[in-house]
């Protein structure tokens, strides 16, 4: 991670409209899947300083693995439950998780079918894996060379990347629609005027509660008609 974006990152992930409203639409995702039956451990991989933590511990234990260290803070509250660790077959926690969750985690590997195939083998029987990840490279701007991304997904890419670590898709989801012209705008401003990445700031307080109220009626609005595109693709997977 960018070090001046790792230090902010506390306060953007508790503040920003963006943060906010992505984990509303996740912990909507378990609720649903908690009706279902899916019940138990948890590991968040890329969990950075385990800020999801405290609301994730409603569904069950939580632990977490991160492979940047930067941002994770040795005497932070959730520091004994994180394992700062590659994410590979060399990762043996020595139990089965009831979820998987990867959060905007894929996109930083050049090989994320072999990242979602060890996601896969640590599900417990009835487990699932749910997702997030940036969507569609015609979207790609500075902000994704700031993340240190590899590459955005649509659906089908996805799906591609799931057949082969041996899930299956249950569900996938575009959101932040409304996203979507707005961050192409970006892309093609960027194609004549390339910008150097910088770390997202908090936008003024009337302006990041619009926006977030924006992304929320959009999610209202969404379980009536999803449109086929959005800046970001959630999914909920399923061991094949």
């Amino acid at each position: 991670m960018h070090p001046e974006y790792a230090l902010a990152y506390r306060e953007l992930y508790d503040k920003h409209w963006w943060w906010r409203a992505r984990e509303d639409r996740i912990l909507a995702t378990l609720e649903q899947l908690r009706r279902e039956g899916v019940s138990g451990p948890i590991l968040d991989v890329g969990c950075g300083d385990g800020l999801f933590f405290e609301k994730l511990a409603r569904f069950g234990p939580v632990e977490g693995i991160e492979m940047d260290p930067t941002g994770v803070d040795p005497a932070g509250p959730w520091a004994s439950r994180i394992r700062i660790a590659p994410f590979d077959v060399t990762f043996e926690p020595g139990r089965r998780y009831a979820l998987v969750l990867m959060l905007d985690v894929l996109e930083h590997f050049p090989d994320p079918a072999v990242r979602l195939k060890r996601a896969v083998e640590l599900l417990a029987p009835g487990g699932a894996i749910v997702l997030t990840v940036p969507a569609f490279l015609s979207l790609w701007t500075s902000h994704d060379e700031l993340n240190r991304h590899f590459t955005r997904f649509t659906r089908k890419r996805l799906a591609a990347a799931a057949r082969e670590a041996g899930a299956r898709i249950e569900s996938s989801r575009y959101f932040f629609h409304w996203m979507f012209p707005v961050k192409l705008a970006a892309h093609l401003r960027e194609a004549v005027r390339p910008a150097p990445p910088t770390p997202p700031r908090i936008p003024p307080p009337w302006l990041n509660g619009l926006l977030y109220r924006v992304s929320r009626w959009e999610q209202a609005g969404a379980r009536l008609w999803a449109p086929p595109f959005g800046n970001s693709l959630l999914a909920v997977l399923r061991k094949a």
